[in-house]
C-alpha cells in the first residue's frame, strides 16, 4: 500500500510533552464497532465485559541515551537492541566520525567500541570493563524520551517515573510501552472488581519504533526486530480467556504485536522467546487479539498502519480527525483510545 494514505496533519500543539496527573485520568477515544465516544481512562471498567484480560507489556526502559567522543568529535548514542552480554546496537549522532575499532569514551568513566557498521547506519557496540553494563548506564546515561519530545525540552527527574508503566520489571527496553503509563493501582482494583483480568509479557521496545517509513509502498519497508518473551504459563492462560468467551484486549502496540507473533493460524497463542519484526498492515488477519488499547500515534508510522489494519483506514483517519479537532493529546505522554474492531474479516478493514 502507498504510505502517503497514512500520512495526516497534527498540529504541534497537539503533542504531549508532560503527563497528565493522575494518570488514568486522561481523556480516553472509544472506537467500539461503529460507535465513537469520548471517555476517561478510568471508565475502562465500564466499557469492557466481565471474562475480558487486559495484556500488559512488563518491559522496563533503561537509560539507554549516552554522550561521548571520539578524540575531538562529539558522539551520542541511542541504544536500541541488546545482542550480547556487553554489546548493544546503537544509532548514533555523527556516526561517519566513528569507524570499526574506534573507541568512544562516554562520561563517568564509561567506554565502548564500535566493533560494527550495520546497513541502516546503526552501530554495533561492545562496552568495555567487568562491570554489567546495566550499572554502567545507571552512571553515564539518560532516560531515552522520544525524538518529539526531546526536541522540545530536557530530560529531567520527573522522566525518571513519568516514563516507566506501573508494571515495569524486565529491564531491556529503549522506549515505554506507553499506553500502559495511563494504569494506576486504583484502575486495576477497579477492573477486577469488574470481573477484568490481566497478564503480563515482555517485550522489550526498541528506539526502532520512532523510525520513519521512508519507503514509499508498506512492501518496501523494512521493520526493525525486537525480543520478546511469553512463557507457556502465560500463553496457556490467554488461549483459556479466549475458549471461555473473554477478549484478549492487547494494552499498546508491543503487546498486541508480541500476541501476534506467538500465535499460529489456528488463533492458538504458542509460548515465545526471541525477535518479532512482525509488520502489520491493512488486510492482515488477526489471529489472537479482540483489542487494542493504545495512544495516538505519528502519520505515516507503522504504528498507524497497524490501527488502521484493525479497524480500517478511512475509520482511523476519521478517528484522528475527530481527536484533532477536540483537542485530544497526542504520543507517548498523551491521551489513549480503545479500539474494538467489529468481528468482521481482516478484507472488510483494509
Amino acid at each position: 500500500m502507498r504510505v502517503d494514505l497514512f500520512d495526516f496533519e497534527l498540529p504541534q500543539d497537539r503533542i504531549a510533552l508532560r503527563p497528565v496527573s493522575p494518570r488514568d485520568s486522561a481523556r480516553l477515544l472509544l472506537l467500539d464497532g461503529d460507535r465513537t465516544e469520548d471517555r476517561i481512562v478510568n471508565q475502562l471498567p465500564t466499557l469492557l465485559r466481565r471474562g475480558d484480560c487486559l495484556v500488559f507489556n512488563d518491559t522496563r526502559v533503561i537509560p539507554a541515551q549516552l554522550e561521548g567522543r571520539r578524540g575531538e568529535a562529539a558522539i551520542g548514542a541511542t541504544l536500541h537492541k541488546r545482542e550480547g552480554p556487553r554489546a548493544w546496537v546503537a544509532f548514533v549522532r555523527n556516526a561517519k566520525r566513528v569507524r570499526v575499532g574506534d573507541r568512544i569514551n562516554f562520561s563517568a568513566d564509561v567506554s565502548a567500541l564500535a566493533t560494527e557498521k550495520r546497513d541502516d547506519g546503526s552501530l554495533l557496540l561492545e562496552f568495555e570493563g567487568d562491570e554489567p553494563v546495566e550499572l554502567l548506564l545507571e552512571r553515564a546515561g539518560r532516560m531515552p524520551l522520544p525524538p518529539y519530545i526531546a526536541g522540545k525540552r530536557a530530560t529531567d527527574e520527573r522522566d525518571l517515573a513519568d516514563y516507566q508503566t506501573m508494571f515495569a520489571n524486565e529491564p531491556g527496553a529503549v522506549a515505554a510501552p506507553t499506553a500502559a503509563l495511563h494504569f494506576t493501582p486504583d484502575l486495576l482494583h477497579g477492573l477486577e472488581a469488574a470481573g477484568i483480568s490481566h497478564a503480563t509479557l515482555t517485550l522489550h521496545v526498541g528506539a526502532g519504533t520512532f523510525l520513519p517509513v521512508k519507503a514509499e509502498d508498506t512492501e518496501a519497508h523494512r521493520m526493525h526486530a525486537e525480543w520478546g518473551r511469553i512463557d507457556a504459563a502465560t500463553a496457556d492462560r490467554l488461549n483459556q480467556i479466549r475458549a471461555a468467551g473473554g477478549r484478549l484486549i492487547a494494552v499498546g502496540t508491543t503487546s498486541l504485536r508480541l500476541i501476534e507473533s506467538a500465535a499460529g493460524e489456528d488463533g492458538v497463542i504458542r509460548s515465545f522467546e526471541g525477535d518479532t519484526s512482525i509488520f502489520i498492515t491493512p488486510g492482515y488477519r488477526f489471529r489472537a487479539i479482540d483489542g487494542l488499547l493504545t495512544n495516538f500515534h505519528l502519520p505515516r508510522s507503522t504504528l498507524f498502519m497497524l490501527v488502521s489494519a484493525l479497524m480500517g483506514r478511512q475509520r482511523m483517519q476519521a478517528a484522528y480527525a475527530h481527536a484533532i479537532q477536540h483537542g485530544y493529546r497526542f504520543y507517548s505522554y498523551g491521551d489513549a483510545s480503545l479500539l474494538l474492531p467489529k468481528a468482521d474479516t481482516a478484507a472488510d478493514r483494509a
